[in-house]
């Protein structure tokens, strides 16, 4: 028995770059056959074009094991901030994967309560739903972000909000395991910066950076997923889920992309709420950090859910961006690894049927 097999699976914010893939990587099946996936989300027009990607889908690859669609996927108009929309739609569910977020900074700094709402709201809407209808959901799964580790924005303290209400959660409805991922940028989902810099190289420039000393970690969309299902499967309750994963200077990675050309870079400065680096594990809280093979394991602060284990803390100081970068070189490599260069194949917005 896998840990999908005949499961109901419910994505909340499922038609973003992320919930696309999530959704392609369900049906391989490779943890299982899925009794259904909800795509739940309240943009009509993203549910709208996924369907028809899915359904007008020509050729059948080895990649993809295709099921009767009205059987296995459902979509769902809802929105996340809506306590009748989540009653609805975690009513049958058994795994529950909350990719509903506001995760722009500049928006969220210049709306910080629309940032509440959706980030802060939406997770306390998911929990009120399961312990208020007695729900037989198993799982949620957290998805945060690498601002929620010594947040400095509006966008991180939401999202680092969400990792303590969910963390909480375990101690208040205890039938229910609620777990945690936290990575950094991933390359070229919607509104990263990879297809910024397309789009300005394409319109032959300038680049528009903020500084040059900036870094951040470079997450491709699988291994994204990979760092959900490494969750699912191996994660005690409270527990935060951070993959070891390479970091470049945002200079190394324009430059990448602009390659021969002769294109101005111009250096804007920091946007508003914005980090130089980026933190993935605080000094605080590497002491409460375990090695997982390809994670890192956060344990939750709680004394009701904190577990020792053996072996010593994993991290002696911080995780952060600006100590484990890669080279011009591997930044390059990266980029052409997973054919995000210019005029590669690159596909935007997610993988979702490839």
């Amino acid at each position: 028995m896998k840990i999908f097999d005949n499961k109901v699976i419910v994505i909340t914010g499922g038609t973003g770059s992320l919930g696309k893939v999530l959704t392609r990587r369900l049906l391989t099946k490779e943890l299982g056959s899925p009794k259904k996936i909800i795509i739940f989300s309240r943009d009509e027009a993203k549910q709208h074009a996924m369907r028809i990607e899915y359904q007008n889908k020509q050729k059948v690859t080895d990649e993809v094991i295709y099921d009767n669609f009205a059987r296995l996927i459902e979509f769902r108009i809802g929105d996340i901030r809506d306590y009748h929309s989540v009653c609805s739609v975690l009513r049958e569910a058994d795994i529950v994967i909350n990719a509903a977020a506001l995760k722009q900074v500049p928006s969220c700094e210049y709306f910080p309560f629309e940032a509440v709402r959706t980030n802060i709201l939406g997770p306390e809407n998911i929990i009120r739903a399961i312990g208020e209808n007695n729900l037989k959901v198993e799982t949620v799964v957290g998805v945060s972000t690498d601002k929620a580790c010594k947040p400095v924005n509006a966008m991180g303290i939401s999202k680092a909000m969400q990792e303590r209400i969910f963390i909480t959660a375990n101690v208040t409805l205890p039938k229910t395991r609620f777990i945690c991922v936290r990575y950094g940028n991933v390359l070229a989902s919607r509104g990263s910066v990879i297809p910024l810099f397309h789009e300005q190289i394409k319109r032959g420039g300038p680049i528009t950076i903020t500084t040059k000393e900036m870094t951040r970690f470079l997450l491709p969309l699988e291994s994204a997923v990979d760092t959900i299902f490494a969750v699912l499967l191996g994660a005690k309750p409270g527990e935060i889920y951070i993959p070891k994963i390479p970091a470049a200077r945002i200079v190394d990675v324009a430059k990448a992309l602009i390659e021969e050309r002769h294109l101005k870079i111009d250096y804007t400065g920091i946007r508003p709420g914005e980090k130089v680096h980026e933190v993935l594990v605080s000094e605080e809280e590497a002491w409460r950090a375990y090695d997982r093979g390809d994670y890192y394991a956060i344990k939750p602060m709680l004394p009701e859910l904190f577990t020792s284990e053996p072996g010593q803390q994993a991290l002696s100081k911080e995780y952060s961006s600006g100590d484990f970068l890669m080279t011009f070189e591997e930044t390059e490599s990266l980029l052409r690894k997973h054919h995000l260069m210019v005029g590669q194949d690159y596909i935007d917005e997610g993988e979702f049927l490839r």
